[in-house]
């Protein structure tokens, strides 16, 4: 039994560690979690599944309706009929019937094509949610990539002040430098390590927000894979937006509209209907008095159970409505035209994102390029203030000027190559290919 206990606990125990064991995630497996976790990608295609089933639903309408019915009755008191008794206590009647629609002015027809654009409708719902959340992910991973590497970077510039520190402290005991370089370098070693909580919270906050897109505990510690980043040029980009999925969702719209057009028409157009039926009734007696000869009365009873068929063809034609049939369907019409405009404007508005898109890409693109430079000639300033400060070339004030130069230099490198990520993926999004 002990060993038993101690096995479990064991087991618990590596349970325990392997939960706490950091997740290492690349961009594809972030995108993949994301959405598996989704809660309105999972509601979208619970929409679409309930389309297709509306769609199923609007196909019976074709198809004849069976029916059954019992009832049973028991009424007093008996109806007198002429001099006779109707005795109904107890009495049952059971039927079937078959009711298939002929002609319904087309009601039923756009109701079905109304179903299938509701499918189909509910599908690009679904692609333009599972854009968004992709979307989002992306963005919570390079903006976590971007905060961790300026926590690294803060790191190392308070590694290189403190080193700087170290070095002039060691100066001022030597006489080769003054308390006030001393005071200067630990006011800004004060300001190194205030940024550096900012930046760790910062980190945090991204990293709990790429924990909610992709759905893992708040306080799940990330690893991300892809930390080095080999940006590629944009080349021509196109900013066809046709495969927007909000566009045709308009577009399903407007077809939406015109069948609710064809609808409005359908109930003051004639309908036929077809109904077929047969009922089976039981236990209606009728009692009398019979006369038998001689002035003699017997009582007399009968009861009746049969079957009765039946069938009725109906036809229903409105006549006169005080013009409310053509009210609808000019109503109906409005909403046609509604809906085109939305989509002019709404297409209009597409276009902007979309070139929008494209120039924030070409503008990255060219802030990578700029950071670069603006990197490499901080990080040789550097180098050369270094040097010189040194063999006491230089101040203190220029190396700690060139010192914050390479790390605004290094901070904006930073921002421009996870950036630049971002936007090929809301360029890709604002072009539907997401």
């Amino acid at each position: 039994m002990n060993r038993y206990i101690a096995a479990v606990l064991s087991l618990c125990f590596s349970g325990a560690m392997v939960s706490a064991q950091p997740l290492e995630l690349s961009l594809a497996e972030c995108r993949e979690m994301a959405i598996a976790g989704s809660e309105q990608l999972r509601q979208a295609e619970n929409s679409m599944q309930q389309a297709t089933i509306d769609t199923q639903i609007a196909t019976t309408a074709y198809l004849p309706k069976f029916e059954g019915s019992a009832t049973g009755v028991y009424m007093l008191p008996d109806m007198d009929m002429a001099g006779a008794q109707m005795r109904m206590r107890g009495t049952y009647m059971a039927g079937i019937q078959l009711m298939q629609p002929i002609y319904t002015g087309g009601k039923i027809t756009a109701g079905r094509k109304l179903a299938r654009i509701g499918r189909e409708a509910s599908a690009e719902q679904l692609r333009m949610t599972r854009m968004d959340v992709i979307a989002e992910a992306d963005n919570a991973y390079w903006s976590f990539i971007a905060v961790s590497d300026k926590v690294r970077l803060m790191q190392q510039f308070r590694q290189m002040i403190d080193t700087l520190y170290e070095q002039t402290a060691v100066a001022v005991e030597a006489g080769m430098a003054t308390e006030n370089d001393l005071l200067r370098i630990n006011a800004k070693r004060s300001e190194i390590i205030y940024q550096q909580q900012k930046v760790a919270n910062g980190a945090d906050l991204c990293r709990m927000a790429l924990c909610n897109a992709i759905g893992v505990s708040s306080d799940t510690e990330i690893i991300p894979a892809d930390t080095i980043i080999s940006p590629v040029a944009p080349g021509i980009l196109v900013t066809d937006i046709s495969d927007r999925p909000e566009l045709h969702l308009l577009e399903k719209q407007i077809e939406a509209n015109r069948q609710q057009v064809n609808m409005a028409r359908a109930d003051f157009l004639p309908s036929v209907g077809l109904m077929i039926g047969y009922t089976y009734y039981g236990n209606i007696k009728l009692n009398s008095m019979v006369d038998v000869g001689g002035g003699m009365l017997m009582p007399y009873s009968q009861e009746f159970r049969d079957g009765i068929a039946m069938g009725m063809l109906s036809v229903k034609i409105p006549i006169f409505h005080w013009g409310e049939g053509l009210k609808k369907v000019r109503k109906a019409k409005l909403a046609v035209e509604n809906a085109g405009l939305d989509l002019q404007r709404t297409s209009r508005l597409l276009d902007l994102e979309a070139r929008q898109a494209a120039s924030n890409l070409t503008d990255g693109w060219a802030m990578i390029s700029s950071a670069s430079i603006a990197l490499d000639q901080a990080t040789e300033n550097l180098r050369v203030m270094q040097a010189r400060y040194d063999e006491a070339m230089a101040p203190l004030t220029d190396l700690l000027d060139a010192q914050n130069q390479w790390h605004q230099a290094r901070s904006n490198h930073i921002e421009a190559l996870t950036q630049y990520q971002i936007y090929q993926t809301a360029w890709l999004r604002a072009t539907g290919r997401l």
